[in-house]
């Protein structure tokens, strides 16, 4: 039992973990845009976001 479940969180890491890098790249292109518009509001807003993706990303990978 503990195998197959160790199989499916593999086979659920490589699914999402791709689409967590392009939800963090896709949130840096919104935050140099903020920062080229200097939207502190938006630039503070895709920090928050930055920093939820980058643990999700941590969690995944340990």
């Amino acid at each position: 039992m503990k195998h197959v479940m160790e199989a499916l969180r593999k086979k659920e890491a490589e699914e999402r973990l791709p689409v967590i890098r392009l939800e963090i790249d896709y949130e840096l292109v919104t935050l140099h845009d903020a920062m080229l518009a200097q939207d502190q509001e938006q630039i503070d807003a895709c920090k928050v976001r930055l920093a939820k993706l980058r643990q999700q990303l941590l969690d995944w990978l340990s």
